[in-house]
């Protein structure tokens, strides 16, 4: 059974977030402070964090930033903030993924059963190597050459097999500095990502076109 530490100072948000966990037959550990969740993930050893960014004591990112400093174990952030700053800062430290109030909770399961499949490798058990640290990817032993900013919109088409971005999901998600301003600078990165998969042996098309909606990576 996996462990699912939610680190929430809302009592009626973590309860409803643990009832729902309980249904899909997760264990479920819950800390209502910053303060704390340090202590709890190295007690509890959980398998996936579900982690508010606003909370007593300590923030997420400060939390998400100490937990990466010794720890790789999933992270979904929950936030009230909308704003594109906060939630690219959340995505540069290390969160797996973000969900904003007011959430579905059975949305939230099934994005934490996602990611616990990718982590254990069900998801990515074919050759791909992508270390989002050393910002370096290899197929079969084979490196692949991206730049930053092609490693960026690989990584992210990668991290979600089969999801489609749009050009606008991408340029929000994957750059933060803001360079990149531009649906043809997405398409411009694509293209020079399949050059390089090109270059490197790869003859299936991974980054995939969906007509008039966007990019995804493509597992088959």
């Amino acid at each position: 059974m996996a462990k699912i530490l939610i680190i929430e100072d809302d009592v009626d948000i973590a309860k409803l977030v643990a009832g729902f966990f309980h249904a899909a037959n997760f264990s479920t550990h819950i800390v209502h402070s910053g303060g704390l969740a340090i202590q709890a993930v190295k007690e509890h050893q959980p398998d996936l964090i579900i982690l508010d960014i606003m909370l007593p004591v300590k923030d997420g990112i400060a939390c998400c930033t100490e937990i990466r400093a010794f720890s790789d174990v999933p992270i979904i952030m929950l936030t009230a903030k909308t704003a594109e700053q906060d939630r690219l800062a959340g995505l540069s430290i290390g969160v797996d993924d973000y969900v904003c109030k007011p959430f579905s909770a059975p949305e939230l399961v099934m994005r934490a059963q996602n990611i616990l499949k990718r982590a254990s490798g069900k998801l990515s058990n074919d050759g791909w190597k992508v270390n989002a640290d050393m910002q370096t990817v290899s197929l079969n032993n084979a490196d692949i050459s991206l730049t930053k900013y092609e490693f960026s919109l690989f990584n992210l088409l990668y991290q979600s097999p089969g999801r489609v971005y749009s050009r606008e999901q991408l340029l929000e998600f994957a750059f933060a500095d803001h360079r990149d301003t531009s649906d043809r600078a997405i398409d411009n990165h694509v293209k020079n990502i399949r050059k390089q998969l090109k270059n490197a042996g790869v003859s299936q098309v991974v980054v995939e076109s969906v007509y008039g909606l966007g990019y995804r990576f493509k597992k088959d």
